[in-house]
């Protein structure tokens, strides 16, 4: 597959940070920048210009759509991934408070920070019960522990397809199914595992599913929600009726084409094989830096289960901050990408069992479409000199 190259992406540093953010590809920038220039159109109006914007949101809903299966059910744009999360976890909530009916909604400690501040939220503004579960210390939540915290007034369980700091899947088809027995709702960020791995709403068995742009190649400031049919939830935002009265506000027609064209190419690249070829650059990465630091690297997150562009180590001995500020080649995360700048240890980390000193010494090295063998090779030498160093 030709891959050109976006012009903010340099020799120097190397960028390894691609779970923060991706560049927008230049072949989805082309479209976007089409759009902005060709389609002005407000997509409600009835008029032809209208009518095109419509037509170009459509076919943009249609190519997300089959990168998560196409099953039945509605896909709404949103302004965000962090939108998302909180239509599918505020919506199913909000009609039975109206009604004075007891809630209840279960999610685990190493979600992002949207969905556990969503969550939180429900708990501290309208009295909802709140279960968040631990998981073990690869970081992987126990599908019984989730069956069990399942009680009668249980609406939703939120539970992230995989890690965006140390990239472990969870077995959300195990987790959907046990939930479902019960009647009750389950919701997958599929924020970090969509473009690197095949996601598809029917084999996770999920009723709602978080999509974001900026993780797969597409602009920032677009993402959308899947919803399963039949499934009703209450805006976030009233206003227009926008987006089958889910999400009120003129759609953001450029960047939505966009998507959509990163969606396509994400079923394209999957297609010929970019998983495989991302856990060969991340198994590269781990040997070299293995055979140059020794015992003195270990491994965050499931050894099997986890994305295979992510490698979430801790050097023992040196914090990940001096790490990185020792060797300007890189561009990585010491943590969640949410929490830069914070001098802390990484809650996902701690929800795992790490130690203090471990936690603190984590860096993620996340790779992408255009990362490559002499990216692996030079990260590795770059990061032993840094160690040396210390």
């Amino acid at each position: 597959m030709t891959r050109p190259v976006p012009p903010g992406i340099r020799r120097d540093p190397i960028y390894l940070d691609y779970n923060a953010t991706t560049p927008v590809d230049p072949r989805v920038a082309e479209v976007v920048t089409d759009v902005l220039t060709r389609e002005f159109g407000n997509p409600s109006s009835q008029h032809a210009y209208g009518r095109s914007a419509r037509a170009l949101l459509e076919v943009a809903r249609a190519r997300v759509a089959e990168l998560v299966g196409s099953a039945p059910g509605r896909l709404v744009f949103t302004g965000s991934g962090s939108e998302a999360d909180a239509l599918a976890i505020r919506g199913p909530v909000r009609e039975r408070i109206l009604a004075h009916r007891p809630s209840h909604v279960i999610t685990q400690a190493t979600e992002h920070p949207a969905v556990l501040e969503a969550c939180d939220a429900l708990r501290t503004e309208w009295g909802v019960a709140l279960t968040v579960l631990g998981v073990d210390r690869d970081g992987v939540v126990d599908p019984s522990e989730v069956a069990d915290a399942i009680r009668d007034e249980t609406v939703l369980v939120s539970i992230m397809h995989a890690n965006n700091e140390t990239g472990t899947i969870q077995p959300v088809g195990q987790i959907a199914q046990l939930a479902h027995e019960r009647g009750v709702l389950v919701h997958c960020d599929a924020a970090q595992s969509l473009g690197k791995i095949p996601v598809d709403v029917e084999r996770l068995g999920v009723d709602l599913l978080t999509i974001v742009g900026h993780k797969m190649y597409a602009p920032k400031g677009v993402g959308a929600l899947w919803i399963r049919q039949g499934v009703t939830l209450a805006p976030l935002i009233a206003g227009g009726g926008q987006e089958e009265g889910l999400r009120a506000g003129t759609e953001n027609v450029a960047s939505l084409v966009g998507l959509g064209r990163a969606a396509e190419l994400a079923r394209e690249a999957l297609a010929a094989g970019e998983s495989d070829r991302l856990r060969e650059l991340r198994n590269a990465l781990w040997r070299a830096l293995v055979d140059r630091l020794g015992g003195r690297i270990l491994l965050n997150g499931h050894p099997e289960a986890r994305l295979p562009n992510t490698l979430n180590v801790s050097i023992d001995g040196l914090r990940a901050v001096d790490l990185l500020e020792r060797t300007a080649l890189i561009a990585a995360s010491t943590g969640s990408a949410c929490h830069a700048g914070d001098d802390a240890p990484s809650p996902v980390l701690v929800a795992m069992g790490a130690s203090h000193d471990r936690a603190m010494a984590a860096i993620r090295l996340s790779l992408g479409r255009w990362s490559t063998a002499e990216d692996v090779e030079r990260t590795a030498t770059a990061i032993a000199a840094a160690v040396a160093s210390s």
